[in-house]
């Protein structure tokens, strides 16, 4: 969330900053800016009256003291009106800032001055490109023929017992699944994350502390009986595990990483760009959280983006990397790099993770702080990625390591299947 003091001061730069959104936020900046001013002058004029207040009081005790009880009683009926103009003036400073909160929730992240202008994700920047696409025999298919000739996923057999977008994984297609898991998690780990196990449903707190709400609300599941929301990704919990928290500055940066599954309604239309693994309801997504200084966070995305990096390295997996425009980067980010593996069984590239610098408009929401070296409570900088997705990952490595003996487990994940071909 937008720091109100922070609009307030600058205006223009904010309405400059979202028009690169391709948002006209002029009107809801002159209606937050007007709103805080009638908040403000409320509650001016109610510290006014409860001081005013406070001082008759002490004058009444003092005139009790001294016997003359009459003055006194005048000053009592005085306490008496001053005490319904303040309840009067609380309510109204509360409404008021309820108000100004819930069109603060609207707003979104400022991009960062290196986001690209641009509406769609065609006009995202690709900034980095590697690895060789793999040349596949005749006759390589896509990974959702592949899964039922080798008999790995099930996609059917989720719609019989869910729904569409839930597959059920079987037999080698699990142990690959696990694998991966693991593998994720142990880069993650030697990289100095902590492993966090965390809830998978959360509470309004907690979704609107990471911005999910009000943006995200109707593309969770949400369990009204006890309003608890399906976590969309593992960012929500485990950045959740600091909110109201005041580190120390000397205990940043921290770094936790955690396996969830997800569940996201948005399944999307029909295609081929959606089938199979390519957009589920339910998936498996290994996340890394860091919470760091202001003056540290871009040079810990590009840590994060370079982790990454390894990670598909190691995989043997052709992949790019895209800097978002304006119009295609998330609500909460200020800067995101999305990487993207190739499929070539499907002729296209496939979003495999996002990594994002949100500067501090989660931690304004969270009250996340730490203590500077002044003793002063400065909001931190939180940023997220995903290390890594499993669907599309999956996808990528059935169909580029696909042969006409069987699909090769990549190298790096051999220890952790116990086999080398799915066949």
């Amino acid at each position: 969330m937008l720091q109100i003091g922070f609009i307030r001061e600058n205006q223009e730069k904010v309405i400059k900053a979202l028009a690169k959104r391709n948002i006209d936020a002029k009107a809801t900046v002159d209606e937050v800016v007007q709103l805080d001013e009638k908040r403000r002058s409320t509650q001016v004029e109610l510290d006014n009256i409860l001081s005013e207040s406070n001082k008759l009081s002490k004058d009444i005790g003092d005139l009790m003291k001294a016997g003359e009880k009459s003055k006194a009683t005048i000053l009592k009926e005085k306490t008496v009106i001053l005490k319904e103009k303040s309840k009067d003036l609380a309510e109204k400073a509360d409404a008021l800032a309820n108000e100004l909160l819930e069109k603060l929730y609207t707003l979104p992240n400022l991009p960062a001055d290196i986001v690209p202008e641009g509406k769609t994700p065609e006009e995202n920047v690709n900034v980095f490109q590697e690895g060789a696409i793999p040349v596949l025999h005749e006759g390589a298919q896509p990974h959702w023929e592949l899964v039922k000739k080798y008999d790995i996923i099930d996609f059917e057999l989720g719609n019989k017992i869910t729904g569409a977008g839930f597959p059920v994984y079987k037999g080698k297609g699990a142990k690959l699944q696990r694998a991966l898991i693991t593998y994720f998690l142990d880069k993650n780990t030697d990289a100095g994350y902590k492993e966090y196990q965390v809830p998978h449903l959360v509470n309004e707190a907690s979704a609107y502390g990471t911005g999910q709400l009000p943006d995200k609300d109707g593309q969770m599941y949400h369990d009204a009986t006890d309003n608890l929301y399906l976590i969309p990704t593992a960012e929500v919990p485990v950045t959740n595990l600091f909110r109201d928290v005041i580190l120390n500055e000397n205990e940043l940066p921290v770094l936790a990483t955690g396996y969830t599954p997800c569940f996201r309604r948005e399944a999307g239309s029909y295609g081929a760009h959606v089938r199979g693994l390519n957009r589920l309801h339910q998936f498996d997504k290994v996340e890394i959280v860091r919470i760091e200084h202001p003056d540290k966070s871009y040079e810990a995305l590009e840590g994060m983006v370079e982790h990454v990096k390894m990670i598909l390295q190691e995989l043997k997996l052709p992949y790019r990397i895209l800097r978002l425009c304006g119009g295609d980067m998330g609500f909460t980010s200020a800067l995101t790099y999305d990487f993207e593996v190739f499929s070539t069984a499907q002729d296209r590239w496939l979003e495999i993770s996002s990594v994002s610098n949100f500067e501090t408009f989660q931690a304004n929401r969270l009250k996340l702080r730490y203590k500077d070296k002044d003793g002063k409570n400065q909001l931190a900088h939180t940023l997220n990625g995903s290390s890594l997705a499993l669907p599309r990952v999956l996808a990528g490595i059935l169909e580029n390591y696909q042969t006409p003996e069987g699909i090769v487990i990549p190298e790096v994940l051999r220890k952790y299947t116990g086999f080398d071909l799915i066949d």
